[in-house]
This record gives structure tokens, sequence and C-alpha cells, in this order.
């Protein structure tokens, strides 16, 4: 057999192919405000609640999905800030928890009867007891499509990315910002939010926003 009759063997598709990869993009504003008046005006409730929830606190979708009602609500009212152990870092994180999420939160939590205990998104197959990342994932995917977005292009990082990214641009504090991610390292931050910054110096600003 010469070597213009010799076969070449098949390879697996790389898993990449036909995707989208790298870091992806957070929400701008107008976007988030514009989702959240789809989602309010289709009723959604436990996607809205999962929706700010997941702007104000900026976890990662493994710890998000994992919330309990006691991580956010003590005695019937939602908190005004709460503190999650991370599973990656198994550091806590304190978020601030604004009025839009306080009230769909509250709005959530009664209309399914959770319990102090209770997993805030339970799940709705019986073999996961909460929401799982992937099906947090499907979920994200389709309010990108419900603003006219791209699903490919999103993910669930968008929005943890998202109030961080307006955070930054709004005060230039990245201490605060690692802080608020929970990050160990400011670089990671740095790579995080894919900018150019001289990290050995930060100006020191507040990192309050309203979304």
């Amino acid at each position: 057999m010469n070597d213009s009759e010799k076969t070449v063997p098949d390879h697996p598709a790389p898993w990449n192919k036909g995707k989208l990869i790298g870091q992806k993009p957070p929400l701008k504003l107008r976007e988030i405000w514009a989702l959240r008046t789809r989602l309010e005006l289709a009723g959604k409730i436990r996607e809205l609640a999962l929706f700010n929830l997941a702007i104000d606190s900026k976890l990662r979708g493994c710890d998000l999905v994992q919330l309990r009602v006691n991580d956010v609500a003590r005695g019937g009212d939602i908190l005004t800030r709460a503190s999650v152990v991370q599973q990656k870092t198994r550091e806590p994180v304190r978020f601030e928890l604004t009025e839009p999420t306080r009230v769909a939160v509250a709005a959530w939590i009664a209309k399914a009867g959770l319990t102090s205990g209770s997993y805030l998104f339970p799940s709705r197959r019986q073999d996961s007891p909460h929401l799982s990342t992937r099906q947090y994932a499907r979920i994200v995917k389709g309010w990108v499509g419900l603003i006219g977005g791209n699903p490919q292009e999103y993910g669930t990082h968008s929005l943890r990315r998202t109030k961080a990214t307006l955070i930054y641009r709004r005060t230039k504090n990245l201490r605060a910002v690692q802080l608020l991610l929970g990050h160990r390292k400011l670089e990671s931050t740095v790579r995080y939010l894919g900018i150019e910054v001289d990290v050995r110096w930060t100006p020191k600003f507040g990192p309050g926003v309203k979304l």
C-alpha cells in the first residue's frame, strides 16, 4: 500500500468544535432591567428571584443553586446582607441583597411554601434536591434569548461577573471587587474582569452600585 492509499485514522471532534469559548461577557445595565421587566410581566416568580439573587450575590453557580432559605432569611424577613462559604475556596463571602432582590425572594419563598431549611431553589426533577448547575445554565441561556442576545455567548459566569464589572467601572476599586467575588488573589480578580491594571495601586472608593 502506498502513501496515497493509507487511511487517516478517525479522531474525536474537539470538545469546543462549533462552540464559542473564552470569558463570558457580563450583562449591561439596560439588559438587567430589560430582563427583570420581562420576567415580572411573565409572572416568572422563581426565575425573577433566581436572576436578582445571582446578580446581587455574585456567587458561582455551584454555590447559588445550593442556597437554603436560612442563608438569606431570618424569622420570615429577608436579610439585607448575607454570608456564604464558597465551595471552591472554603472561604466566606458577603453580599448585599438589594430591595428588588428581597421583594422577589420573599415572593418566591411564599409562593413555593419553603421553610427555613429548604433549598431556596428546589429542583423539579426527582434526581436532585435542588436546581442543578446544568439546569441553571440552561435557564441563563433562556434569559439571554428573551432580550435578543446570543445564548452561546453568555453563561452563568456572565451573571457572576455583571455587578462586579459595574462596581469596578464606577469605583476602580479592585480590592473591593476582590472581596465581593471572594478571590484570594488580586491577580485573579484582574483576570476575571478582563482588564489591564497595575495591581500595586488601587484608589479607595466605596463599592456600592445600585441596580
